[in-house]
């Protein structure tokens, strides 16, 4: 072919292309295919089309995830609510909330038959718990709806959960006191080691409990005085209101008789069991154990009496008095008496011997004064 004819052929095929239509430009969109070619078809915008991903896609997936946890927090703390309070227990009938049920509980018989104290307690214990699962479940959902999150706007979550997990080391190193109240709290209340209206010792206080937190422990001692004590302080507790209790009395009866003032007290104890006033409080009859030991002022006798719990108090009341009474109309408390005249001075009480009526003037020295004056009276010998 001459040059002449490959210029002739070259100026033909350029006025061809020129001729024809030149195409649209495609959009580029590998993550969103169909909705990348739905944006390109009404409206003709390559650009718009593959920008659809990053400004429609992306905010609605965003919003969706919120809304799924928003709505799944909703859900969750109203099933917990309903778990709390779905109960007929308020109203005196002592069934328990159903988020109890599940778990052990341990009361005094006598609250059992208290209508507005063991709502009360139910009521306490469950919102504490209840408490507990909400905030749990919020911290829950919250970090999983913000890793989403984050991971929908592309940043990589290694480096920030590292960073996270130091924050958290840190916060915890300075709120440890408060970690561990709050941890003995949740465990306080899974055992149901006390609860409100149960007699607790708890080391700092001993005394009511009125209310019971995660965080605080309200504890009214004998004398009114109201106790805050944080649970992580509380490393033993001794609950006087579960299962039963037992009165102890000590009662020195002397030297001499020590058979008949225990048969007395077998006789006044029985006729205690027997009172229809006192007999429901008594799981066994009251029982002389015998000779508990020897002092100086003769042996001493115990009797125990086993009780429902928070009962032991006023039986152990009442048994001590019944059984003085006893002693007292035998004449056995005259004849202890009457070897030891008991002074009471406004500045301190010593024990005296009677003085000596056939050792003649000036004969008894120190040794036998002092022998005297640490021994106790007849009426130190009892305690529960």
């Amino acid at each position: 072919m001459t040059p002449l004819h490959q210029i002739a052929t070259a100026v033909r095929a350029n006025a061809v292309l020129a001729a024809s239509p030149s195409p649209h430009p495609t959009p580029s969109c590998p993550q969103a295919p169909v909705l990348c070619g739905w944006v390109f078809d009404k409206t003709g915008q390559a650009w718009l089309a593959e920008g659809s991903y990053l400004f429609l896609l992306k905010p609605l997936r965003i919003v969706l995830i919120v809304a799924l946890a928003i709505l799944a927090r909703t859900l969750i703390h109203r099933t917990i609510n309903r778990l709390v309070r779905t109960t007929n227990g308020f109203n005196g009938s002592g069934s328990a909330p159903a988020l109890l049920r599940p778990l052990r509980e341990k009361m005094p018989a006598t609250l059992l038959r208290d209508a507005v104290a063991l709502p009360e307690r139910r009521r306490q214990r469950a919102e504490a718990l209840g408490s507990v699962l909400r905030s749990i479940a919020s911290a829950v959902i919250f970090v999983i709806t913000l890793m989403l999150v984050l991971s929908e706007l592309g940043l990589n979550l290694a480096p920030l959960l590292a960073s996270a997990g130091i924050v958290g080391l840190a916060v915890g190193f300075g709120a440890q006191n408060l970690v561990k109240d709050f941890v003995a709290g949740m465990f306080m209340l899974l055992e149901d080691q006390y609860g409100v209206g149960d007699v607790v010792d708890a080391g700092q206080a001993s005394g009511t409990v009125e209310a019971v937190g995660l965080r605080i422990t309200t504890i009214r001692d004998a004398q009114g005085v109201v106790w805050y004590i944080r649970n992580g302080e509380i490393t033993r507790v001794g609950n006087k209101s579960q299962g039963w209790a037992q009165v102890v009395v000590d009662i020195p009866v002397g030297f001499a008789g020590v058979r008949e003032a225990a048969e007395i007290l077998r006789t006044a104890a029985a006729k205690l069991a027997d009172d229809p006033q006192w007999s429901d409080d008594l799981i066994d009859p009251p029982e002389v154990l015998g000779v508990e030991q020897i002092t100086a002022d003769g042996a001493v006798l115990r009797t125990t009496v086993k009780t429902t719990s928070e009962s032991q108090w006023r039986v152990g009341r009442e048994l001590r008095r019944c059984l003085t009474d006893a002693l007292d109309r035998a004449g056995i408390a005259e004849r202890l008496g009457a070897g030891r005249i008991l002074l009471h001075p406004a500045g301190g009480a010593v024990d005296q011997p009677p003085p000596p009526t056939a050792t003649p003037a000036g004969t008894a020295g120190p040794a036998d004064t002092g022998q005297h004056s640490g021994e106790s009276g007849l009426g130190t010998g009892s305690q529960v």
